[in-house]
């Protein structure tokens, strides 16, 4: 230590600190102290003070002081144009909290928390903003907003913002970086473009828009849809969601994509989605769709939950217990139901599809027996053949009276009937509950309440064929329906299952009401719509009607 003391030109003494060079100034000389944490030397006029020596106060007016206090310094707020902080850590991210439904001192807040995570955000809507944050605002309420804010002088090329609902920027603050922007994060509905073959515009919500049988993009659909009915194996409901909305957005479009800048502007195309597109578009096939394709769980669970009563966790559950085929079921009867019992029986009739003649054939059956049960029954026909299908592996049909409460007790009866036929291989009943039109819709319920009976029928042996040749198995579901209900279960029955799904969404976001096979509420003011008709329940929505063969979402 002494050598390197020497080296730098100090010696230490109990006096204090003295220099080996007379030219050191009071900066090094302050600074040396400070390094070797010692005192610095006093003057030798200081080192003795008289006793009745007193500090000078050097206490100024309040005035005075409040002069001297140096100002608050306001948190940062991006200004259009202006450079953005250098604590930024996300440069590629600008966001703009809109105020109307967040008043101004939650804005505030939220601002001071993004810019103490490292995000920017501006002050003012401009073409820099890459994310609209929003509150308590419909998608329709979100489009109209920007729509009156648009930028005028914009870059060409620059990507729309994308508008938000308060939840990705929680989320974004909880991890604290940006999380990815999920089809449930986004407000917009895509808005007329100009560049796309006749300034396609298409609404956010399937129950808004026209969706054909055939459609333009079937080899876009179907690896997205696969990827749909993956993530749904996997328990991720909101994969399950992004895809579909995707795959159903594809096939609404009026012509065939055969670039991603036709898809720029649209809703529900995620990163993801596009990743999946972009590469089908460029290869003709995606290497993650064929991975999941061949995997084994994907063709065990495709197995499995192809079975009559077997659903996605009874699967899983049989998948983690190491069973792979039907065979290692039907060597373990004991796991199974009687439902699936008789699934495994007639799984390979269950599995090829029916052909429209053989479900009119079905309808003529099921029509004789009601119309001898009961005159002025009436039997309709439901599900995907109801929207153009020309097959299927289940049929659904309706049971109704004109007369409210005259179909009380027609099923048991006409499953008595079918049943002394000889058409019945399996069937179990459930029992309506909820049927009463003043009851209100459930909204966690996964089921109508309404009584019904799951079967398996021998298909009627077509004229002419020899008597006692092999009949195979179909699927069958009768449902008894009240009349007052009719129009509503006949739209929840006849599908397709996303058009139902995005149209229940539809009238509780959009419309505040709640929508089921039973009917439709308005929980504010506890009221029941009447409907005579499919047509009146779209009226009642705002929506343009959609005939069952445009509900193929």
């Amino acid at each position: 230590m002494e050598e390197g003391r020497r080296a730098r030109g100090t010696r230490w003494e109990p006096g204090g600190l003295h220099s080996a060079s007379r030219g050191l100034s009071c900066l090094r000389l302050d600074r040396l102290a400070r390094d070797r944490q010692v005192p610095l030397p006093l003057p030798a006029s200081l080192r003795r003070l008289p006793s009745d020596f007193r500090v000078p106060s050097f206490r100024r007016p309040p005035a005075a002081r409040a002069r001297m206090l140096p100002k608050r310094r306001r948190a940062w707020v991006g200004s259009p144009g202006g450079p953005a902080p250098s604590t930024a850590r996300f440069p590629g991210i600008a966001i703009y909290l809109a105020e109307p439904r967040m008043g101004r001192s939650r804005r505030a807040f939220l601002t001071r928390l993004a810019l103490s995570k490292g995000f920017r955000v501006l002050d003012a809507y401009s073409s820099e903003v890459t994310h609209v944050v929003m509150e308590q605002t419909s998608a329709e309420e979100a489009s109209t907003w920007k729509e009156h804010r648009a930028v005028a002088g914009s870059p060409q090329g620059r990507t729309s913002p994308v508008l938000l609902d308060i939840s990705w920027f929680t989320e974004s603050m909880a991890a604290g970086e940006p999380v990815p922007v999920e089809l449930r994060h986004c407000l917009e509905v895509a808005v007329p473009r100009k560049g796309l073959p006749g300034s396609v515009w298409m609404p956010q919500y399937a129950c808004q828009r026209p969706t054909p049988l055939t459609h333009h993009n079937s080899s876009l659909t179907e690896p997205l849809e696969m990827l749909a009915e993956a993530a749904g194996f996997e328990g991720s409901e909101g994969r399950f969601l992004s895809f579909y909305r995707a795959a159903s957005m594809l096939k609404a479009l009026p012509s065939r994509v055969t670039a991603m800048s036709q898809l720029q502007g649209l809703p529900h195309f995620g990163e993801h989605s596009c990743r999946v597109i972009q590469e089908v578009l460029a290869q003709g096939v995606c290497e993650e769709v064929e991975r999941i394709r061949c995997s084994e769980r994907y063709q065990t669970m495709k197995l499995f939950t192809g079975i009559f009563g077997v659903g996605v966790k009874t699967a899983d559950r049989w998948y983690r217990e190491g069973l792979r085929t039907l065979d290692s079921l039907q060597e373990q009867p004991q796991r199974l139901t009687q439902q699936q019992k008789a699934g495994l029986r007639h799984y390979q009739d269950l599995s090829v599809p029916l052909q429209r003649p053989q479900v009119e054939a079905l309808q003529r059956v099921v029509e004789a027996a009601v119309g001898h049960i009961l005159p002025g029954a009436t039997v309709t026909l439901a599900g995907g053949f109801r929207r153009g299908k020309l097959q299927g592996h289940d049929v659904d049909f309706l049971l109704t009276h004109p007369q409210e409460g005259r179909e009380a007790g027609l099923l048991s009866r006409v499953m008595h009937s079918l049943q002394s036929q000889g058409l019945v291989l399996y069937h179990q009943h459930h029992h309506g509950h909820c049927a009463d039109a003043a009851c209100p819709p459930l909204q966690n319920h996964a089921m109508d309440g309404f009584e019904r009976t799951f079967c398996i029928f021998c298909l009627p042996s077509p004229p002419g064929a020899a008597v006692g040749g092999a009949r195979r198995a179909v699927r069958v579901d009768l449902v008894v329906v009240p009349v007052s209900q009719f129009p509503y279960a006949l739209l929840g029955w006849t599908g397709s299952k996303h058009f139902q799904r995005e149209l229940r969404r539809f009238s509780r976001k959009e419309r505040g009401l709640w929508l089921n096979s039973h009917g439709l509420f308005d929980p504010q003011q506890k009221k029941h719509f009447h409907a005579a008709s499919e047509e009146d329940i779209f009226r009642h929505l705002g929506l343009e009607y959609l005939p069952p063969e445009q509900r193929n979402a």
